[in-house]
């Protein structure tokens, strides 16, 4: 009886002193940036300074809007491979109709944004797998993209490459604008009330019907809201580049699809963080600077990226088993 009241005791100070497995998922994407700040630190301390960090994020910013493009698919359990090639044409358009025919420009940005909104409808209606449609849309706009323009050219309108290079004191403008895109997905999807009912669709569809929200008014929501941060993910990078290429943005779609799982995300149970994939998407694009630095060839660059997605998956599922056995 004694030995078990000792064993009891000697458990408390363990379980007081815990931390939670919840917190230590939500501080994994945070912990994978602050070590690549500092190995850049490390090897070039100059890097990490106001126009480094300046020069070093810029590409940041469109990186961080198709990840959370790509994460308000994941969230209904869906899956865009056409986030890169729907960037290019964003491109394409932005370089050319945008700056020469504005009102056109907007109206093809607009039906872009629409044909994203129609493809939930459809994904859900037909009951078809977003990767055989989407996977087909990647073709379409990377089609569309060569016939605005069949080789690299145009220009970026003056507006919005004044907006991309804008400088904001103190605080380099690609932390302030990542900062604000996280915060606001963040209170729209997390803090709202129907944020919890477009990610509940992910989590228990059934649930949600029942409580008789419309699932394909959920899906159309979702793939429009993508549409948007695809829009403003292209117009970003054309912002930052002033020319455009049909290719420009094809790397966008893996990078995306990591940037959510980095940041925390999963692919079923509509389990996303906003703040985290922004998170992941300034780590992902730190990690080629990172590399760079260390004189590693752009060719190995990718695989590295992909080892630092693959350390952070294990550190979650060990976290993970952790919790399994201490409960």
């Amino acid at each position: 009886m004694s030995s078990v009241s000792a064993s009891s005791a000697a458990r408390v100070p363990l379980n007081r002193f815990r931390v939670p497995r919840r917190f230590l998922r939500a501080a994994l994407p945070g912990l994978s940036l602050a070590l690549v700040i500092l190995g850049i630190g490390e090897l070039n301390p100059r890097a990490v300074s106001y126009f480094g960090l300046n020069l070093m994020l810029n590409l940041g910013i469109p990186v961080a809007l198709a990840t959370i493009a790509q994460m308000f698919v994941i969230t209904v359990n869906d899956l865009d491979l056409s986030i890169g090639t729907f960037v290019s044409f964003v491109g394409c358009v932005a370089a050319t109709w945008l700056r020469d025919a504005p009102l056109l420009g907007v109206a093809v940005l607009l039906g872009g944004i629409g044909v994203y909104a129609l493809l939930g409808a459809v994904i859900y209606l037909r009951n078809v797998p977003s990767i055989v449609v989407t996977l087909g849309m990647f073709f379409v706009w990377q089609g569309l993209a060569i016939l605005i323009l069949p080789k690299p050219g145009g220009k970026a309108p003056v507006w919005l490459h004044a907006l991309m290079n804008f400088r904001t004191p103190y605080v380099p403008f690609p932390i302030v604008a990542a900062l604000v895109i996280a915060l606001v997905v963040h209170a729209g999807l997390m803090r709202s009330s129907y944020g919890a009912i477009l990610r509940g669709s992910g989590g228990n569809p059934s649930a949600i019907g029942r409580a008789g929200w419309s699932l394909l008014k959920i899906k159309v929501t979702m793939f429009a809201l993508a549409g948007v941060f695809g829009v403003l993910s292209g117009l970003a990078l054309i912002g930052l580049t002033t020319s455009a290429d049909a290719n420009i943005g094809k790397g966008y779609t893996l990078l995306s699809i990591a940037g959510v799982i980095l940041g925390g995300g999963e692919f079923v149970g509509g389990r996303t963080s906003p703040i985290g994939a922004v998170i992941g998407a300034l780590t992902l694009t730190l990690a080629g600077s990172l590399l760079n630095f260390m004189r590693i060839s752009p060719d190995w660059q990718v695989g590295a990226q992909g080892a630092i997605l693959i350390i952070v998956l294990a550190a979650r599922a060990v976290i993970n088993q952790t919790g399994g056995r201490a409960s």
